[in-house]
């Protein structure tokens, strides 16, 4: 298919605020044919009423799903399980999309059948004091320049055996926001992990690549909004779990598709053998 549909997933809770510009960059994307999924997990403000006002003012079709809360990776999955799209775009409900956002992506994507997931840089938006702000900018701005080398298309193992690939940031892609998936790819590893509270975008982006090709554009397709509320400030300011699971999550899915120094890393780590190994005998002899 020259033109596939494309599925616009937007998870939401209680996103008044930022929604009506969410809906806005979806609607005036230049690409078509598209639908727009939204799976919103009981909110109590006046988000869905923003979405509905939408419904007559375009010609893409609007799918409104109402789904219990349990977390927020069941809601991603929830958007993508209702979607009818050959590709699924993600759009979260405080981030924007660039009017040729979607059209660059599948432009991509299509050139190879054997690319699961497409991804882009993103720029900010800062709700509020800047100088918050500034040093997690600074840190994560271009996660893409944290690969040893990237290419516009490359098997995903190629990343995975990357030296730097545990390394910070541990997420290298991108928010959700940032990424076209090819929704046989959810077909082939599975949904979001839902024990995961912070790293369960990244970790998907990881199984992904373990068995598809990946296709990165090397420009702002996106925008990513930084503010108070989001989920990623709120979980920054307190102990999450998920950053000492993940390395333990890699061990076990990932293993043999990383470069041998990372392997050695893990190995010694959670692997019975190699903790006796270098509690015995590596740790005896650099004594």
């Amino acid at each position: 298919m020259l033109n596939p549909l494309v599925s616009i997933c937007i998870p939401t809770y209680n996103g008044e605020k930022f929604i009506r510009s969410a809906m806005e960059s979806a609607i005036n994307q230049s690409y078509r044919p598209l639908e727009i999924i939204i799976s919103d997990d009981a909110s109590n403000d006046r988000t869905l009423t923003i979405v509905k006002s939408f419904i007559s003012k375009t010609d893409i079709p609007i799918k409104i799903f109402e789904h219990k809360p349990v977390g927020i990776g069941a809601n991603w999955s929830n958007c993508v399980q209702n979607s009818t799209g050959e590709y699924i775009k993600f759009l979260f409900q405080d981030d924007l999309l660039k009017p040729d956002c979607i059209k660059t992506m599948i432009n991509l994507a299509v050139e190879d059948q054997d690319i699961g997931l497409v991804f882009s840089k993103r720029d900010f938006i800062v709700e509020g004091d800047y100088n918050v702000y500034k040093a997690w900018i600074e840190k994560f701005n271009n996660l893409h320049s944290h690969w040893t080398s990237i290419e516009t298309v490359q098997h995903g193992r190629d990343l995975l055996r990357d030296v730097n690939f545990l390394s910070q940031p541990r997420n290298k892609v991108g928010e959700p926001t940032t990424v076209l998936l090819h929704k046989s790819v959810f077909d082939k590893v599975g949904y979001f992990n839902t024990e995961l509270k912070q790293s369960l975008d990244y970790e998907f982006w990881y199984r992904v690549f373990k068995f598809f090709k990946v296709g990165f554009i090397n420009h702002e397709l996106v925008t990513f909004r930084l503010h108070s509320q989001q989920t990623t400030v709120k979980n920054s300011k307190i102990t999450i779990s998920d950053y000492q699971e993940y390395p333990h999550i890699v061990y076990k899915k990932l293993f043999w598709q990383l470069h041998p120094k990372v392997k050695r890393e893990l190995f010694f780590k959670y692997n019975y053998i190699g903790k006796f190994i270098k509690k015995y005998f590596y740790n005896k002899d650099n004594k």
